[in-house]
C-alpha cells in the first residue's frame, strides 16, 4: 500500500476510497451523470463521511468522471483521477485503497466487487447487480439498500474503525468468495448450464 501510494502521489496517512467505473454520460468529460451508476449517491455518502473524517481521499479511474470530480471539488475532498493503459493495471490501483465504494442503482456486475475481494480491499456496496449474490453483510463485505447514502457512509466508517483482526476475518472471507467465483471455478457451472444446447468436449 505504501509503495502504491508513493507511485500515485497519495498521502500515506489518507483514508483512500476507490471508484473505478464510468458513471458519466458519453465519453467526454462526463459532466452529465449516469444515474443508474449512482454518482450522486456516491457524492452524498462522501458528504456525510467528510463531517468526521478529515483525511478522506478518493482515487478514481475510468473515463467520463467529470460529475464526480466536480462534486469532490465543491466539497474540498482531494482526489486523483488515473487512466490505466491496460485492464490488468487496475490491480495496482486497488493496492492503494482502504475501501472500494459502489453506489449504483442498477448493475450488470460490477466486476469491482470480486476485484476488491480478491485484492484484500473492503467492499462497500449498494444492493445492486451481483452484490446481492456475492456480499454477505459484515461477513465478507458491506451492503446497504439502493440510494442509502447514510448507510454507505456508516459502513465506510465501520471499515475505518474496525480492529485489524476483525477486518482481516472479513477480508479472508471476501478472498474465499472471489476464489469460489473465479473463471476456472465457474467452468463446470457453465458446462452444466449449456448441457443439451451446446456439445462440450
Amino acid at each position: 500500500k505504501r509503495t502504491a501510494r508513493t507511485q500515485l502521489g497519495i498521502p500515506e496517512s489518507s483514508f483512500v476510497i476507490g471508484s473505478f467505473h464510468k458513471d458519466g454520460q458519453g465519453w467526454e468529460d462526463g459532466l452529465e451523470p449516469k444515474l443508474i451508476k449512482g454518482p450522486d449517491v456516491f457524492l452524498s455518502a462522501l458528504h456525510v463521511l467528510k463531517k468526521d473524517m478529515s483525511d478522506l481521499f478518493v482515487l478514481l479511474s475510468a473515463p467520463a468522471r467529470g460529475y464526480v470530480k466536480r462534486g469532490l471539488e465543491k466539497m474540498n475532498i482531494p482526489y486523483k483521477h488515473v487512466f490505466i493503459k491496460s485492464y490488468p493495471d487496475v490491480a495496482k490501483l486497488f493496492q492503494a485503497l482502504d475501501a472500494y465504494l459502489v453506489a449504483s442503482r442498477q448493475e450488470g456486475g460490477p466486476k469491482s466487487i470480486l476485484e476488491s475481494m480478491s485484492s484484500g480491499v473492503p467492499i462497500v456496496s449498494t444492493r445492486a447487480g451481483q452484490a446481492m449474490d456475492l456480499i454477505r453483510h459484515r461477513e465478507n463485505g458491506w451492503m446497504v439498500a439502493v440510494e442509502d447514502a447514510i448507510g454507505l457512509a456508516r459502513s465506510l466508517r465501520e471499515v475505518r474503525e474496525m480492529s485489524p483482526d476483525a477486518l482481516l476475518t472479513i477480508l479472508r472471507n471476501g478472498r474465499a468468495t472471489a476464489e469460489a467465483n473465479s473463471y476456472k471455478n465457474q467452468l463446470p457451472l457453465w458446462a452444466e448450464f449449456m448441457k443439451g444446447f451446446v456439445e462440450i468436449p
